[in-house]
């Protein structure tokens, strides 16, 4: 720390030279992120709100209601406008708090979760956290978990199971109606994550598109994370937890004597809390309705089946499975897709590579100019590796 401060617009100038390499969501030029351009409402909302601490929820009584009724839309959404939760820092701590749920109700000194190899690594996270065992099974031909060998790994240690509404790398959504079959079946507590999906499904299927149950429609189903700051276009960070009732909510809760303003619960693994992300998710709701996120999901998916028809007319390329909602992953048998990957980085694509594919996520900013540039640079990159 220097002894004297600096003038604001020297620091705005320093600011602005050092942080003009880092890419920009409306380059374009992001394909391989789920997150994108906050709203320009989230953005005045979350700006002007920057206070507000729902860690202390009784010196922000009005914020925290607001947060409730964020949470209602967002259980509507999920078919479960009863719904309990919070508005988190993001996936990752919706999952870790969800297995905390799961391990307390359990009540069992030796715990073992079982998860999709397609599980975020959140779910690594919150085992070693926690102290869960993650017993991680085979997917099927469809990317989806096998739900024969999520059977085959339940034992007496077993706590939870999860399945995915969307996962990480290739979009895919788990059997969650057999899931949950299962979960009652065999009395385990059962999360869904649904981080990327949440925003995405729901449209889809006001669209007309085909989707399968994965929310709180599903009857075994107990808890989603639902990422608003994804396809929900809110302001970083806001995740979101919901647990089908206030009880199991209550099973993560804590009672902190010292707040000032008298209400002493805190939920979260947070303790001060952002409100601003609260209001800005409210707020972007709100204004955009099912009406507008449906446009805005439509656009994307548009472009996604678009890029998903046209990489297999370039010879050599092909897309790993039919998009379920707006993530393609490229594959190929003539090259290696690392290769692929570090010639489009070299050409400044900002692309996610795993290991058998690339994943291109086809987020707002991403228009068609940008799809027909990614299919020249993809075609080029291809005639240079062919020699």
């Amino acid at each position: 720390m220097n002894a004297k401060g600096l003038p604001e617009k020297t620091l705005m100038e320093t600011l602005e030279s050092r942080l003009q390499e880092d890419f920009t969501y409306n380059s374009g030029r992001i394909i391989g992120s789920m997150c994108t351009c906050p709203h320009p409402l989230a953005r005045r909302v979350y700006g002007r709100f920057l206070e507000k601490n729902l860690g202390d929820s009784g010196l922000f009584r009005a914020v925290a209601e607001i947060e409730r009724e964020t949470i209602s839309m967002l259980g509507t959404l999920l078919s479960n406008p009863e719904a309990s939760g919070h508005i988190v820092t993001g996936g990752t701590e919706a999952n870790v708090l969800a297995l905390w749920a799961a391990k307390k109700l359990a009540k069992k000194t030796s715990c073992e979760v079982v998860v999709p190899g397609s599980a975020h690594c959140s779910f690594d996270k919150a085992a070693d956290l926690l102290g869960l065992k993650l017993v991680k099974v085979r997917l099927n031909n469809k990317f989806q978990v096998d739900v024969g060998a999520v059977k085959n790994a339940i034992n007496r240690k077993t706590i939870a199971i999860v399945g995915i509404a969307g996962s990480t790398g290739l979009g895919a959504v788990d059997p969650i109606d057999e899931l949950s079959e299962l979960a009652l079946e065999k009395n385990l507590y059962f999360h869904v994550d649904a981080a990327f999906g949440g925003f995405v499904l729901p449209f889809l299927r006001d669209l007309g598109y085909k989707v399968q149950n994965f929310d709180f429609a599903v009857p075994g189903v107990l808890s989603i994370t639902i990422d608003p700051h994804k396809m929900g276009l809110a302001a970083i960070p806001a995740g979101g937890l919901l647990f089908r009732n206030e009880s199991l909510r209550k099973k993560v809760s804590w009672d902190i004597a010292y707040l000032a303003g008298g209400e002493t619960e805190q939920a979260t693994l947070a303790g001060t809390r952002s409100g601003a992300s609260a209001i800005a998710v409210w707020t972007v709701m709100k204004h955009l309705g099912r009406e507008g996120y449906g446009k805005i999901v439509g656009k994307c998916m548009r472009l996604t089946l678009r890029l998903a028809e046209d990489i297999p007319k370039i010879e050599g390329l092909s897309v790993a499975m039919e998009p379920t909602m707006n993530i393609v992953g490229l594959i190929s048998d003539v090259f290696d897709v690392r290769r692929i990957a570090e010639e489009l980085r070299l050409r400044k694509w900002a692309v996610s590579l795993f290991p058998r594919h690339i994943r291109i996520v086809i987020m707002p900013h991403v228009q068609e100019r940008h799809v027909e540039d990614l299919l020249q640079d993809l075609n080029k990159i291809v005639k240079e590796l062919r020699g």
